[in-house]
């Protein structure tokens, strides 16, 4: 089983049980998502932005108008913090203290790098594309020469990478075990709703099988 090195930014130090290193698991995680939160600093000022992603071997690919504050400043190579978390359940104890939360996360270190070769470009859009929902990078009109000017594309490897994972239910203190108060864990799940057609929509145009067979990742 493949291994990320454990350095001093990704060595999880509270709860260490929980650290995850391995190649193969830290994937599944980003596999079962599209969406990250991307952390940077600009002048002493702390930003972290949502993006979605996508993620092919030991990269995950990012993407937004050129002209963001975000891609821009990913241009002077400085470093990144990637993060996604998958929130699971909710974990109910007998104290509020012991109240907890089930979810799988990845943190990525590193410095983000910019695509620019058109061609190289197109794929990485269409790993994020098919990350989000497999099947409609077949259907859609593919970027022109002008959206591909006006989008900046950036990947991120997994060399400097980790996973932390909470799982089970609660943990109470062995005084409160007898406490006369619920406890366990609500689980908790993203579901695809009925989809709505665009009004616009050409009356002939039936629905393609992979919306109507859509399910969360993972």
């Amino acid at each position: 089983m493949k291994k990320i090195s454990i350095t001093e930014k990704t060595k999880v130090k509270r709860l260490p049980k929980r650290g995850i290193y391995d190649f193969e698991s830290i994937v599944k995680i980003l596999d079962d998502s599209f969406v990250c939160h991307i952390g940077f600093v600009i002048d002493d000022q702390p930003f972290v932005i949502p993006t979605c992603y996508g993620r092919k071997k030991d990269k995950i690919y990012f993407h937004g108008y050129v002209g963001s504050r975000m891609l821009r400043h990913l241009k002077t190579d400085s470093g990144i913090c990637v993060t996604v978390t998958n929130v699971e359940g909710i974990v109910l104890a007998r104290s509020a203290f012991h109240h907890s939360i089930n979810y799988r996360s990845v943190v990525i270190f590193g410095k983000a790098d910019e695509i620019t070769d058109p061609v190289e470009k197109t794929n990485a859009l269409k790993i994020i594309s098919e990350q989000i929902l497999t099947g409609r990078w077949n259907d859609v009109r593919k970027p022109n020469e002008k959206e591909l000017k006006q989008t900046s594309v950036f990947s991120i490897k997994l060399d400097e990478a980790s996973a932390k994972v909470r799982e089970g239910g609660p943990v109470d203190e062995d005084n409160d075990m007898g406490l006369n108060i619920w406890a366990g864990v609500l689980p908790l799940e993203t579901v695809a709703k009925l989809p709505v057609k665009d009004k616009a929509l050409k009356k002939d145009i039936s629905m393609p099988e992979y919306i109507k067979e859509y399910k969360k990742r993972g």
